[in-house]
């Protein structure tokens, strides 16, 4: 492949999400294959020390690249972190390859997907996307348990308030949070302002706590008490839930839980849904061990993800969707010889 097919390809990979809208990589394209690295420089420290996220985040980069190669008629094979490279990954040709509608509809699905982090539609996830979802995922070692029964949900809901309360209770998470904050519309990473809902994410009306982004501009807030038995059933927001998760968990199994997480979210965004990560439980230790106990899992959780139908355009704004840095800060291309 030529340079600028190359660039075509990586612009795709790089519209994945990652933690924090971070972008931690890095590609180096030859004829025949394409390298993903992690870009060390944009690492989270306090939020990911272990780097698991943002490796994960590359995972999904790597896995939107293949569906770019399948939809312009490229066959590729996939090596996980190959011996004296260095890299997270790499992408090698086989050859060229009829393009399917199947194919082409998921790669079209790459440029629509964004995050939505309002609340969704009151309108049911269809039990036949989620077995697809499973059958899928399975074919990365990864599994997808939906969070159906009321103490799994409570468990969790629990968690996911606990880990934020301690969260907002840690200065240096908090100014981490806010350095990767943008006022700029025009920013190239980062979180967006104009992407986080306003009002304090405590008092909407959903069991399902997401991310508060501007959580050290607002005034302390008393954490309420999710899960408790004696307080009325609020009128609230009914997502599905899955939690997704691996056998093991090193750099090896976050990687392929990347690649599962990429399918996932454009088979819902080719059905016409969305999500948004509810990662807070598992971005703590102690907090991701006790999921492991209270839901009786075997296995690690990798991600805790929201899916549901797009809000009404009506009631609001359309979605702003986080910049992505150009793909020439990211690529660099080696001619064979």
């Amino acid at each position: 492949m030529e340079e600028q097919d190359w660039a075509g390809v990586v612009a795709a990979a790089t519209r994945a999400p990652s933690i924090h809208n971070t972008q931690p990589w890095r590609f180096v394209a030859r004829d025949d294959r394409v390298e993903l690295h992690l870009d060390a420089a944009r690492a989270l420290p306090v939020l990911d020390p272990t780097g698991r996220q943002q490796v994960i985040s590359c995972g999904i980069a790597l896995e939107f690249a293949v569906v770019a190669l399948a939809a312009a008629g490229w066959g590729a094979e996939t090596e996980l972190l190959p011996d004296g490279t260095g890299a997270l990954g790499v992408i090698r040709l086989t050859g060229p390859v009829p393009a399917d509608d199947e194919a082409r509809a998921l790669a079209a699905a790459i440029d629509r997907r964004h995050t939505v982090r309002t609340p969704f539609a009151a309108r049911a996830v269809p039990a036949e996307l989620l077995d697809r979802l499973q059958a899928e995922t399975g074919r990365f070692g990864t599994w997808l348990k939906p969070i159906t029964r009321s103490e799994e949900e409570v468990a969790t809901v629990f968690l996911i308030s606990r880990a934020e309360e301690m969260e907002q209770g840690d200065p240096a998470y908090l100014a981490e949070l806010e350095s990767w904050l943008r006022t700029d519309p025009a920013a190239e990473d980062g979180v967006p302002v104009g992407a986080v809902p306003e009002g304090d994410p405590h008092e909407r009306a959903s069991n399902w706590l997401i991310r508060d982004f501007v959580a050290g501009q607002r005034e302390p807030h008393a954490f309420r008490a999710a899960g408790d038995p004696d307080a009325p059933p609020p009128e609230v927001e009914r997502p599905a839930v899955v939690l997704m998760g691996t056998e093991g968990d090193d750099r090896e199994a976050w990687l392929q839980s990347g690649r599962a997480l990429a399918r996932v979210l454009l088979r819902v965004t080719d059905a016409g849904l969305v999500a948004s990560p509810l990662t807070q439980a598992l971005d703590w230790p102690a907090t991701r061990t006790r999921m492991q106990s209270r839901l009786s899992l075997v296995g690690y959780p990798q991600m805790l993800l929201r899916l549901g139908y797009p809000p009404d355009r009506a009631d609001g704004p359309a979605p702003v969707v986080s910049g992505r840095r150009p793909v020439a800060d990211v690529l660099r291309f080696e001619p064979a010889g």
